[in-house]
């Protein structure tokens, strides 16, 4: 099977020395929506940026940078707040004119800190800015520049 098609089974592991089956892929459900799965049974909806009810390719982006930034500072925001804490998440970009991408990302965690002395809030910023920036692979991967290729693969499809 190629790189390029899903899985017939994303669920059954693979026989004898075949590599295992791809964790992600997308498949075209019409004009213009993907629909994106997982082999844990995810699935999002992608399209245009003006189509109701889809995520866009960017939002995905900045939605991957901003959870993964907040996940990867979990443990840290936890041993602060207390196991409950409610957060919230957001990312904003600005785009590189005449380019047709961002330029800058910005994720924002919104947290109430009243429970916190001066001092430890003061510090909490440096300490999630330095654990997510650790363990957070989106944005390694985007501060690093990551690099990518494209494949066009002939593969007769069938319909889902």
């Amino acid at each position: 099977m190629s790189e390029t098609t899903p899985p017939d089974d994303a669920t059954t592991p693979p026989e004898g020395d075949d590599p295992p089956p791809r964790a992600l892929w997308a498949a075209r459900q019409g004009r213009p929506v993907y629909v994106a799965r997982n082999e844990r049974g995810a699935e999002v909806r992608i399209g245009s940026k003006d189509t109701e009810g889809l995520f866009s390719p960017g939002e995905l982006l900045k939605i991957a940078l901003a959870t993964c930034t907040a996940l990867s500072a979990d443990h840290v925001l936890r041993n602060r707040l207390g196991d409950d804490f409610p957060a919230v998440v957001g990312v904003s970009s600005r785009g590189v004119e005449g380019e047709n991408r961002y330029g800058h990302l910005d994720v924002e965690l919104l947290l109430d800190l009243a429970a916190l002395t001066e001092e430890r809030r003061a510090r909490l910023p440096e300490r999630v800015e330095r654990t997510s920036g650790r363990l957070c692979t989106v944005g390694r991967t985007l501060k690093a520049g990551a690099t990518y290729d494209v494949t066009v693969t002939h593969e007769p499809l069938r319909e889902a």
